[in-house]
Order: C-alpha cells, then sequence, then structure tokens
C-alpha cells in the first residue's frame, strides 16, 4: 500500500510542477494565433507594416525575460528551496497574464507584459526539472522527468485548438483575444496554489542541513516510513556528505572542475542540439511551415493535428520507452528518423514546389505527413530527454548552476532559431529542411560519443558514472600543492640570487 500511494503521489506532485511547462508552451503558441486575429490588430492598431515586428517582438520579449531570470532563479531557489520558488514563478507570471488580458491599447503595455510573464516561466522551467528529479523514485524518474515535455505538448495543443476555436465561433470583438490570453492564468493559478500541497524537496533540505524535514519529506512521497525509505535516505545523506567533503572549501570552483566542466558542456550542447533539430520552429511557426510544404488554406487546421500528434507520441514515450530503451538510444535513434524525415520533406517541396492558392495537394499531403512523423520522432527523443538528462547529472551541491545554465542556453537558442526560421522558409525555401537534415545526423554523431546512459540510477549513483572519484580536486591536496609551489617559487628566487 505504501509504495502504491508513494507512486501516487510522485505522478501528482510531478503533474502539478509540469503546469509550469505546460504555460511556457501555452503562453508562447497561443500568442501566435492571438496576433492574426483581427480584433487584437483593431484594438491595438497593428497594421500590415508593423504585423511583422509585432510579432516577433511578442515571441522574442518573453524569451529574453526568461533568459535573464534563469540566472536570477539560481540563488533564489538554493536559499529558499524548490517550493517557494515555483511558487513566486506562478505569482510574477500571472501579473504579467493580467496586464497581458487588459484591454490597453497600448503595445508598450502589452510587450512589458510579455517580459514579466517571460520571467515567471523562466523561472519555472529552471526550478521544475530538478524539482522532480528530486523527488522522483529511481525506478520511474525517466517516466517523471519526460512529463515536461509531455505537458508542454499539451500546452501547444491547446493553444492551437483555443486560436483556431475562437477564431471560427467569436465574432472580431476584445472578448475574442482576451478568452485564450485569460486562460492562461488558469494553470498559472494551479501550480501556484498547488505547491501549498506538496512537501519540499527532500535533497534540498538535507543539503541544508534540515535532516529531519527531509526525512519526513522522503516519508511522505514516498507514502510511509519503511526499511527501503531509510536505507535511500542514507545514501542521500551519504552522497551529499561526500560531495562537501570532496569540495570542502572550493565554492564557486567547484564548477570548473574538469568533471562537472564537461557536465556543463553536455547541459549546454544538448540544450543547443534541441534547437537544432528544428522542431522548436516547426512548433513556432507551424502554419507557415505548413503553407510552404503544400497545405493551402488548411494550414490552421491542420497545425491542431499536429498538436495532437506530439502529445500521443509523447504519452507514448513517457509510459512505455523510457526507461526501456534509455536516454542515450532514444537521442540517437530519434536524431537520425529526424534527419531522415527532414531530407524527404527537402525532396518533396524541391521537386513539387506549393503553389500560392493551391488546395492541397498529393504532395503537400506525403510532406505534412513527414513533419507529422518528425514531430512523433522529436517527442520520444530529444524533446524530452534533454529536460530529463540536464536535471539528473549534477551533483547536489551544483544541480541549480547546472539546470540553471542548461535552461538559460535553451532560451537564448529558442530565440535565435525563433529568429532565423521565418526569414529561412521565406528566402531558401526547401533547403531549410536539408538545413535541419544535416544538424540532424549530426547529433547521431554526437549523442554516440558524448552521452552517458543513466537509466534506472540514483542521482548519487551519477558522480562514480561521470568518474568524479578520478578528476575532484581535494581542497587538502590543493592546499598542499599550493604551498609545494610557492616553497619552489622562493628556492628559485635564491638560486638566481647566487
Amino acid at each position: 500500500m505504501g509504495e502504491k500511494l508513494g507512486t501516487f503521489r510522485a505522478w501528482c506532485l510531478v503533474a502539478l510542477c509540469c503546469m509550469g511547462s505546460f504555460l511556457f508552451a501555452y503562453d508562447t503558441g497561443v500568442v501566435g494565433g492571438v496576433l492574426t486575429l483581427k480584433s487584437f490588430q483593431n484594438d491595438f492598431r497593428i497594421t500590415t507594416a508593423n504585423q511583422a515586428n509585432v510579432s516577433s517582438n511578442a515571441t522574442s520579449l518573453l524569451q529574453a525575460g526568461a533568459f535573464f531570470s534563469c540566472f536570477f532563479v539560481w540563488p533564489f531557489t538554493t536559499r529558499f528551496g524548490r517550493r517557494w520558488s515555483i511558487a513566486l514563478a506562478s505569482l510574477i507570471f500571472n501579473i504579467g497574464g493580467v496586464i497581458q488580458v487588459i484591454n490597453a491599447h497600448s503595445l508598450a503595455a502589452f510587450y512589458v507584459a510579455r517580459v514579466i510573464s517571460g520571467i515567471g516561466v523562466g523561472m519555472a522551467t529552471v526550478i521544475i526539472p530538478m524539482y522532480s528529479a528530486e523527488m522522483a523514485p529511481k525506478q520511474v524518474r525517466g517516466q517523471l522527468g519526460s512529463m515536461f515535455q509531455f505537458f508542454f505538448t499539451l500546452g501547444v495543443m491547446t493553444s492551437y485548438w483555443v486560436d483556431y476555436g475562437v477564431s471560427e465561433h467569436l465574432g472580431a470583438t476584445t472578448q475574442q483575444w482576451q478568452i485564450p490570453i485569460g486562460l492562461q492564468l488558469v494553470p498559472g493559478g494551479i501550480l501556484g496554489l498547488g505547491m501549498l500541497l506538496t512537501k519540499e524537496s527532500t535533497r534540498w533540505l538535507a543539503k541544508s542541513g534540515r535532516r529531519e524535514e527531509a526525512m519526513q519529506s522522503l516519508i511522505w512521497v514516498r507514502g510511509g516510513d519503511s526499511p527501503q525509505v531509510k536505507e535511500e535516505f542514507a545514501e542521500i545523506i551519504a552522497g551529499i556528505d561526500e560531495e562537501e567533503r570532496i569540495t570542502e572549501g572550493l565554492t564557486w570552483k567547484e564548477c570548473l572542475l574538469p568533471v562537472n566542466r564537461f557536465r556543463f558542456i553536455i547541459v549546454i550542447t544538448l540544450q543547443i542540439g534541441v534547437q537544432l533539430t528544428g522542431n522548436t520552429s516547426l512548433a513556432y511557426y507551424a502554419p507557415q511551415v505548413f503553407k510552404a510544404v503544400g497545405a493551402g488554406d488548411q494550414a490552421l487546421l491542420i497545425s491542431g493535428f499536429f498538436g495532437v500528434v506530439k502529445v500521443v507520441s509523447c504519452l507514448f514515450f513517457l509510459l512505455f520507452l523510457v526507461e526501456r530503451i534509455g536516454r542515450r538510444g532514444s537521442l540517437i535513434g530519434g536524431a537520425f528518423l529526424m534527419g531522415a524525415y527532414m531530407l524527404i520533406i527537402a525532396c518533396l517541396t524541391a521537386t513539387h514546389p506549393p503553389v500560392a492558392g493551391q488546395s492541397l495537394t498529393s504532395t503537400g499531403a506525403a510532406a505534412i505527413a513527414m513533419v507529422y512523423l518528425e514531430a512523433m520522432s522529436y517527442n520520444i527523443s530529444w524533446g524530452p530527454v534533454p529536460w530529463l538528462y540536464m536535471s539528473e547529472i549534477f551533483p547536489s551541491r551544483i544541480r541549480e548552476a547546472g539546470v540553471a545554465v542548461g535552461t538559460a542556453t535553451q532560451w537564448l537558442f529558442n530565440f535565435v532559431f525563433s529568429q532565423i526560421t521565418p526569414h529561412a522558409i521565406t528566402n531558401i525555401g526547401w533547403k531549410t529542411f536539408l538545413m535541419f537534415c544535416i544538424f540532424n545526423w549530426a547529433l547521431v554523431v554526437y549523442a554516440w560519443f558524448i552521452i552517458k546512459e543513466t537509466k534506472g540510477r540514483s542521482l548519487e549513483d551519477m558522480e562514480a558514472l561521470f568518474g568524479s572519484s578520478d578528476t575532484t580536486i581535494d581542497g587538502e591536496k590543493d592546499r598542499e600543492q599550493s604551498q609545494t609551489d610557492a616553497a619552489q617559487g622562493r628556492a628559485q628566487v635564491v638560486n638566481e640570487k647566487h
């Protein structure tokens, strides 16, 4: 009974946290459709001349706020814990959401609100993967970690269909654009209020010296006290004590240790790799992409089903694949398949270019099918795995820094590719898909040589997996080496004088 209750609580806890991922996706996806609504254009006096700039600014300012918040939230969550950090992220996001809903007839006010919401979303994307990994049982950590991407796909799908619904069934009134933007306050409120019902991260409490509270947190999330829970708690404490012994007196220099430099390089390159797959660009500009491959005037409806495909494939990965094929295998296989689909799309659109005003053709349907398959491959590989992997490979002392750097990288390159993609589709057409094909196949090589398998290992096992004992710097040895170097330097000076 205790184990089943613990599994249920872990799933509920992570699902609640991942409302932040839902917010991230919904807010990003819904604004693209809202900006095309005649009602929004009338209220904010958007013209054909400035429409492209408004669209770019609305996306970019959210990403800018998210990028800079990654570094603010790192010291905050180190001091105040995961729960209060997520609650603060929810509050900030909702403040931005309320301002966005107000019909201020001012683009400046809307832009400020986008930055504020971006700060909240950015904070959430740092803390949620970390909190989930720290509270999840190792047997299902892969499944629970993949929920971040699953809720992301849910958010994207919801935003597509909400935009489609209000455009089809509501007239060009203010309520037409206020409804899709206002709906984001619902998951935002659930995320913040839900934190009042959960426990603080066991590992954060233990690292902060609050070990009795840490034990109670672990008992709660595992569904009761048992010898297995005591053994897990002892392993957590031993891991933290060993980290502190090895790195005593090193502070921020610990991030520069060879093994930790390698971890930072992995999370940075992983998040760059996510953007190189091309799938984020497809998500942002789905209607434009579908028009480019021949969807005709059905692009918006096809975008809605694009969201459904992503949800189904990510759910399948979460339930059946993540703990079977592992992290490394899914990254290699997913990148290979995505590259193949991108190549087919490039060939189809190069040999049978779409004609403006033409209805959906058989070639266009084939290209759309390839885009759907590419999205499915992404959501069983490079969609969920980097967030999971990033949250589990760092030791407790620098986990906040590692996840913050990885998430900031995601937002930075998210911004870069969101700026590049529409221009690439306009200017080089089918070659855009060929470019993403090459990127994906390069990622196969990267994953083969760089990624270590973490499936089924506890967070404390990561030190052995990454060879920390072979590369860490012992504080006492470092001081002795410094003294030896100083003595040798003095002797050399004496010799030179003689």
